[in-house]
């Protein structure tokens, strides 16, 4: 059976699932004894597998894919680790380790790619967002906690991973061999580019871990010098980092409004708003963004669209910016799953819809006919997601408070 065939068919079940987990929750809404009705029809269906299946079934397998599918159903980073799973995680948690530079959701039951981080192995192997990783080590990730999966990925530095990966571009799983090492990311960078007499100050970010804002005020401040009017804050495969950065860079460029808000079923509404005495520039401003922008920057970036205090250039969102815990059972097995998210401004959970950019530009890739794995010797492909911001942020004008 192809590969892609079989994949469309876990999907299918996937949505069932949801579905299911639709009139459950629906049931809840409209009264207790719904909910009850179809935990009850769970529990027959596990009956009716138990004793009418064709052979023997495994039931611990067959309940643990349910409590996954239900989760991913609710959330694609949630996780359920059996005990000893959990044990292996809280063990390995604050653990140093070496990586292959991959942040991992859930999709249709397997584990998908949200951004290769830059320079890391699995972006110089070529993985994009999108990939679909089928197995780690020869284990199948068919339903396979998130968590565990980076237990699996992490290890000693100069050690290798051995993965089958379903590319975007191919009809075949490939096998890519990745060797761990230390996550290293690339700085802050500056640089002043003119464009049609204008000067534009243009910064990137591959990360918003701590320090990243006071490194792009420094930028900023540094180009301003250098004749820079307006700027391109480039946060592209902008994957990782902390939320309070993300909401210190926002600030960066804000003097007034609300960055983002935080809440959850348990967790009451925080408001983080913007500070006057953290604004730096006034400056006319586009913020790049792609399928592999996700978490700290998405907020960055939901906030200043929302403010209208930026146009946002490039393509949607991944979406993913909520607070994590992990919730123990009595056999000590436990839930890892989202206990709050955070909002833009207009009230969407950023985890729930991504940033859609007010200016939609797909990213220049290679030709999707191009099967393969030779680098290409023709011109390098234009960045037509940088371009279009360089055009439009010469055109909008300073923002009035």
């Amino acid at each position: 059976m192809n590969r892609r065939f079989q994949f469309a068919v876990v999907a299918s079940s996937s949505c069932l699932v949801g579905l299911l987990l639709f009139g459950a929750v629906r049931g809840r809404s409209e009264s207790s004894d719904n909910t009850y009705t179809h935990l009850g029809v769970y529990s027959e269906v596990l009956s009716r597998i138990k004793s009418d299946y064709v052979e023997e079934p495994n039931m611990k397998a067959v309940t643990e894919g349910a409590i996954n599918g239900m989760l991913e159903a609710l959330d694609p980073y949630a996780s359920y680790l059996n005990a000893d799973q959990y044990q292996q995680y809280l063990k390995s948690k604050n653990a140093p380790k070496a990586q292959v530079g991959l942040v991992l959701s859930r999709r249709y039951g397997y584990l998908s790619v949200v951004d290769a981080l830059p320079g890391s192995p699995a972006a110089k192997a070529g993985m994009s967002t999108g990939d679909v990783i089928e197995s780690i080590n020869k284990v199948a990730t068919r339903d396979m906690p998130l968590a565990f999966a980076d237990i699996l990925l992490s290890g000693e530095p100069g050690t290798s991973v051995e993965m089958s990966v379903l590319r975007v571009r191919k009809s075949e799983p490939q096998t890519l061999t990745l060797t761990r090492t230390n996550p290293v990311y690339p700085p802050v960078s500056g640089k002043l580019v003119t464009e049609q007499g204008q000067q534009v100050g243009v910064i990137q970010t591959y990360s918003l871990a701590p320090g990243r804002a006071k490194d792009i005020a420094a930028q900023i401040d540094a180009l301003t010098k250098q004749g820079a009017q307006r700027f391109v804050l480039d946060l592209r495969h902008c994957s990782t980092g902390d939320y309070e950065e993300g909401i210190a860079v926002a600030n960066l460029f804000m003097d007034k409004g609300l960055i983002t808000y935080l809440q959850g079923q348990k967790v009451s509404r925080q408001d983080f708003d913007a500070a006057a005495s953290k604004q730096v520039t006034k400056a006319p401003l586009v913020v790049l963004v792609n399928r592999g922008t996700a978490g700290a920057a998405e907020i960055t970036a939901a906030a200043l669209l929302d403010s209208k205090r930026a146009d946002v250039v490039g393509e949607h969102t991944y979406g993913d910016a909520g607070v994590r815990k992990a919730v123990t059972m009595d056999d000590g097995s436990a839930v890892i799953l989202s206990v709050a998210k955070y909002y833009a401004p207009d009230g969407k959970a950023i985890q729930d819809t991504g940033v859609a950019p007010n200016v939609q530009q797909d990213e220049m890739m290679a030709s999707d006919d191009d099967d393969s794995d030779t680098p290409s010797t023709g011109p390098a492909p234009v960045d037509s997601i940088m371009q279009k911001g360089l055009d439009r942020v010469r055109v909008i004008t300073t923002l009035k408070n």
